[in-house]
């Protein structure tokens, strides 16, 4: 692990059991295969892909809300995957997550100041309240929202204001990681660039690291500093923003950047892919993708492809390279 990354990310695989015969799974589902990545001390690596890739799944592993069934997630130097529950607890406090859906995520019975103290409570149960409430407050004046604010319940809010409580709640710990996982995808276009932007300035003034999950890749291209390009339950190109969007390697990454709505340029090639994705519980052999790849040769159907450095910080997985 070099002293630069703050979380590094080995042979990660989590699989799912589906279906039951004599009390026993039928088969699994692979939602993460092996995944190989880091993030550095004060970036923001953008995880992208379609539905059902394993990006979800791969945040919620970090942060311990499932468990590993292989790999190691080492942390600051610590494998998370050997720690116990108990231990986790120290752990989880250093990275936090804000989800997709801010009205799912907030207890429609708290007030905001209960859900944004609630952290405390459970990590610093000896901190006097008045400080917690006065933390709770600074927070939500830095996300956007007013004192006021603090007595009422999440249904009073709109989307984005609920949003900026999730965003408050998950800063009040000041963790090093913050996992946004799809955080802008249920806002507004206006609403969105507004949240963008804050996470932007939060993350300069709080020094934060964040792994941001997204399927939008104009967002993504906002944010982010790297890309991990996943597709089902892989990493088929990692790449810094200007590498990614100038210059795509992977088949499967060239055709989710066309699809892309361009304004004031000239129409580009459209690059398709033909097929629907392959079952997570049943993936092809050799390249993942080779079923609905326009370049597969015979290789692709039975040999994995290795990471191939196309530059430095420009790695792909795929057998044209």
């Amino acid at each position: 692990m070099s002293e630069n990354s703050l979380i590094e990310i080995k042979q990660l695989t989590k699989q799912f059991p589906i279906g039951k015969k004599w009390f026993k799974p039928t088969g699994f589902v692979r939602a993460v295969d092996g995944l190989d990545f880091s993030i550095n001390k004060g970036e923001t690596f953008g995880l992208v892909g379609e539905s059902g890739c394993g990006k979800s799944t791969t945040g919620r592993l970090i942060n311990g809300l499932i468990k590993a069934n292989q790999g190691e997630i080492i942390f600051d130097g610590q494998d998370l995957t050997e720690l116990s529950e108990k231990q986790w607890k120290s752990y989880r406090k250093r990275m936090q997550m804000i989800f997709q859906d801010p009205f799912a995520s907030l207890s429609p019975r708290m007030k905001v100041k209960d859900i944004v103290m609630e952290p405390l409570d459970v990590h610093y149960p000896q901190m006097p309240k008045a400080e917690k409430q006065e933390k709770a407050k600074r927070l939500l004046e830095i996300c956007g929202l007013s004192p006021y604010h603090l007595n009422k319940y999440p249904h009073e809010f709109s989307g984005g204001q609920r949003q900026r409580i999730s965003i408050a709640r998950a800063l009040i710990l000041n963790p090093e990681l913050i996992i946004a996982d799809e955080a802008v995808s249920a806002l507004d276009v206006s609403i969105q660039s507004q949240v963008l932007n804050l996470l932007v300035d939060l993350q300069e003034e709080f020094q934060l690291t964040y792994l941001f999950i997204s399927h939008d890749l104009s967002v993504v291209e906002h944010i982010s500093d790297r890309i991990g390009v996943m597709y089902l339950g892989n990493l088929v190109e990692v790449a810094t923003k200007e590498q990614l969007f100038k210059n795509p390697k992977h088949p499967y990454t060239q055709s989710l950047l066309s699809s892309v709505p361009q304004l004031g340029e000239s129409k580009k090639e459209r690059i398709t892919i033909k097929g629907e994705i392959p079952s997570a519980s049943n993936p092809p052999k050799g390249c993942k993708f080779h079923t609905r790849c326009p370049f597969a040769m015979d290789i692709c159907k039975e040999k994995v492809p290795q990471n191939t450095s196309i530059e430095d910080g420009h790695k792909v997985a795929c057998h044209l390279y």
